[in-house]
């Protein structure tokens, strides 16, 4: 889907783990390249402007820190940890609650390391994106995996909650 900026479905992508910056970030740095990676496409609106409501803010991580979702910086600084959780929160948060997203968390770290279940997030994200636009099926509903299940499930409905908005806001 293509706006005035040409901004399409088909170019979103989240930094994968790899890509992360590998040197820890300050605060600013942190919401400067989480905005600069989600909010074009999150946003979908071409009068969007920058700032203005912002999927990350200061305040908002302070809350995450508070509220657990994601550990105290060290030394000011935030981790790929850090920023890793910090971009699943903007995803999720179009949808769910902070006790949600806490919970989903941790269930997806039960089994599998803070990389590739990042990784996954990521390109199941995407995939549950492109399918919302493109009208396609997501979901196998035959998954031996609960906890694949429960994540593609997820990913829809904020899939959903987007499209949705980008298209009453239009």
């Amino acid at each position: 889907m293509d706006n005035k900026n040409d901004i399409s479905i088909d170019d979103f992508h989240i930094p994968r783990w790899k890509e992360l910056p590998n040197i820890e970030l300050y605060l600013d740095q942190v919401v400067s390249l989480i905005n600069n990676c989600l909010a074009p496409y999150i946003f979908f609106n071409p009068n969007h402007k920058k700032d203005e409501n912002d999927l990350l803010t200061k305040t908002m991580i302070n809350n995450y820190v508070k509220n657990g979702l994601i550990e105290p910086p060290n030394k000011k600084l935030y981790s790929k940890t850090q920023l890793a959780k910090l971009f699943v929160i903007c995803v999720l948060k179009q949808v769910y609650s902070m006790q949600d997203i806490k919970k989903l968390i941790d269930i997806a770290l039960l089994d599998s390391s803070i990389q590739n279940a990042y990784d996954k997030f990521c390109k199941l994200f995407e995939e549950a994106l492109l399918c919302t636009y493109t009208r396609k099926d997501f979901i196998d509903k035959h998954s031996s995996s609960d906890n694949l299940y429960l994540l593609k499930s997820v990913l829809l409905s904020c899939s959903y909650k987007i499209y949705v908005e980008n298209i009453t806001n239009k």
